[in-house]
């Protein structure tokens, strides 16, 4: 390897460390700084400790011929004071040293946590329809809690492992120059033994990714309430968790086989270095014999080999483990170096108050990302201030990709889409979204209360606000409220204590009232009476026009019978607009929707 690569090398890992020391910083600086302080204390005081013992020996042994024992025995309790004093300030800096990493930790696993969501909020939709978005995600939580914490003690544990092997090197060196080099090279082979295991263990994490996904969802399939039901009544616990054990021992298996390995190569580097240090421990022995050390030397050099030997060990490991957070710090930055597609302007432009010309389709296509195929081609449309329009067509025929791009969860590939003339693209999208009131299908069921299911909607009205009940009688979820326990402070779902389910007719009109108490300009409802008994369906689409209060609207919906009302009906196949008009003007074409209607119809006579 050059010396451009190396300096290269070395370069990269200080700007992966450097980042993760910011992030311990800015998750706990007080704990930080009072970590490091404690650490280089927990470095000095055992040297101390060390030397006063020899202090205490040598002062013994001077004893022995003294002229004047009263005074000898003064200048031994004194030593021994002393070396009592050093060792309960060791015992208390190692209590504090403890309370302190554990608080830091916690600070900055917290705070990691958090970038990480922040991250998640920020990503595209299209990264959630992608694989290698969940890769990215599962390796970086598994290394956001605890690498940048580590990477602090690493450069620590240096720093402390240098304080401690200048001065045991100095002792040494003044034994005999070539002791200092006999332990560097004793510890060599392990530190290289950590360096290439490191590589091996971070390339095979990589790989196996994907095979622990796989794993975590079959072990939720059997844990969560969404899958209960299906679970029994098909019997496929025994099959999810048999194929669940399959993974895990696989991925039990080829792990094992590289730690095995590791423990091998450790071995011999570990034997090596004893066989070594022994040869020292040897050579001093010699000295002492021979009168060239007194005992007091000779305790001291002896703790000083043991602590040199632990320090030198401690500070190769500390280098080699540096390498291994490196590496693994790699992957939690290309989950943070992940850029949104949909890009906020520089200079947004704040959409009208009110809309006075409309919302316009231009030549609109799109295709997902992983996909050759196009969700939507040349779509053209409007939907002017105060209007209703409907789309209808079969499953997969684009109807909620169409209302994705409005909402700009994803960009056109092509054409424009337009609110009073001004491009999406011009427009921040927080006022955007602010301005569309969404109820997708598959809206979401939060186990929160029934009171903040609804005021999710709009967040930035008070959760108590009357305006939560209201949209709650518009939508009939009151009705449903206030038979619960606690009313409209019951918790909803069952995964918290006293909380109630609700049939899923239940749940549809609580999403509906989440979306009637946006404060929008257009409301957009996919599907949404789909699971409502045709009494409550009829109630809603009767009072239609007055539950929107004047909104663009925009309804999408299987069932015909409840898209006659809108000014518009726009008829979808494979992504393309096939028919438009009013029900009239579409029953008197004799097209798709005619058909697709009186087969509806035919159910119903």
């Amino acid at each position: 390897m050059s010396l451009f690569s190396q300096l290269k090398g070395k370069l990269k890992t200080t700007l992966h460390i450097l980042p993760a020391l910011r992030f311990v910083w800015q998750g706990s600086p007080k704990w930080t700084v009072v970590r490091v302080l404690l650490l280089m204390l927990q470095s000095i005081l055992p040297l101390a400790a060390i030397y006063l013992t020899k202090l205490v020996i040598d002062a013994i042994a001077d004893s022995l011929t003294a002229a004047d024992k009263s005074l000898a025995f003064n200048q031994v309790v004194f030593w021994l004071i002393l070396t009592g004093v050093v060792t309960l300030a060791t015992s208390i800096v190692n209590s504090l040293a403890e309370l302190a990493n554990a608080a830091q930790s916690q600070r900055v696993t917290d705070y990691m946590q958090t970038i990480l969501h922040d991250k998640s909020i920020e990503a595209d939709l299209e990264y959630y329809e992608n694989s290698r978005y969940y890769d990215a995600l599962q390796r970086a939580q598994q290394e956001a809690s605890y690498r940048p914490n580590q990477i602090l003690y690493r450069l620590v544990q240096l720093g402390q492992g240098g304080i401690t092997l200048v001065a045991v090197v100095g002792l040494l060196l003044a034994l005999y120059w070539g002791l200092a080099g006999i332990l560097l090279v004793a510890a060599l082979p392990a530190m290289f033994v950590r360096f290439k295991f490191a590589r091996v263990m971070y390339d095979w994490r990589r790989r196996r990714t994907a095979m622990e996904r796989q794993a975590m969802y079959l072990g939720y399939m059997m844990t969560a309430d969404v899958h209960a039901k299906e679970l029994r009544l098909f019997s496929l616990g025994v099959l999810f968790r048999d194929r669940f054990r399959g993974l895990r021992e696989k991925i039990y298996d080829e792990n094992l086989a590289i730690i095995t390995r590791q423990s091998m190569a450790s071995l011999v580097a570990e034997a090596f270095a004893s066989v070594v240090t022994f040869g020292v421990y040897g050579y001093i022995a010699y000295q002492s014999v021979w009168g060239g050390l007194q005992i007091g030397d000779l305790v001291l050099y002896h703790q000083a080999l043991q602590r040199g030997q632990s320090a030198l060990k401690s500070f190769l490991v500390g280098i080699s483990g540096l390498y291994e957070d490196n590496l693994f710090l790699a992957n939690l930055y290309e989950f943070l170096d992940l850029k949104p597609t949909v890009v906020e302007p520089v200079q947004p432009t704040l959409i009208p108050q009110p809309i006075r010309q409309g919302i316009v389709f231009d030549r609109v296509s799109f295709s997902y990302a992983n996909s050759d195929r196009q969700a939507l081609q040349n779509i053209s449309l409007t939907l002017g201030p105060g209007e209703t329009i409907a789309l209808v067509g079969e499953n997969g025929s684009g109807k909620t990709t169409l209302i994705k791009l409005l909402c700009r969860l994803y960009d056109p590939t092509a054409g424009k889409i337009s609110i009073d003339g001004i491009d999406l693209k011009q427009v921040s999208q927080e006022d955007l979204r602010r301005q569309i009131s969404v109820i997708f299908q598959d809206y979401v069921k939060y186990h929160f209360t029934a009171q903040e299911n609804i005021w999710l909607g709009n967040v930035d009205l008070p959760p108590s606000d009357e305006r939560v009940l209201a949209a709650a009688r518009r939508s009939g979820a009151d009705a449903v409220i206030q038979r619960l326990p606690q009313g409209y402070d019951t918790i909803l779902g069952k995964m918290f204590d006293q909380g109630e389910e609700l049939s899923i007719g239940q749940w549809q009109k609580v999403a509906l009232a989440r979306a009637f108490l946006r404060d929008s300009q257009v409301i957009v409802l996919d599907e949404p009476t789909s699971a409502m008994d045709p009494k409550a369906e009829y109630e809603i689409f009767r009072q239609f026009r007055e539950l929107i209060e004047g909104q663009a609207a925009i309804l999408i919906s299987h069932r015909l019978s409840t898209v006659k009302m809108a000014d518009r009906i726009y008829v979808m196949d494979q992504g393309s607009i096939i028919e438009h008009g009013t029900h009239e003007q579409l029953m008197a074409l004799q097209g798709t929707y005619a058909h697709l209607f009186e087969t509806q119809a035919q159910n119903y006579r």
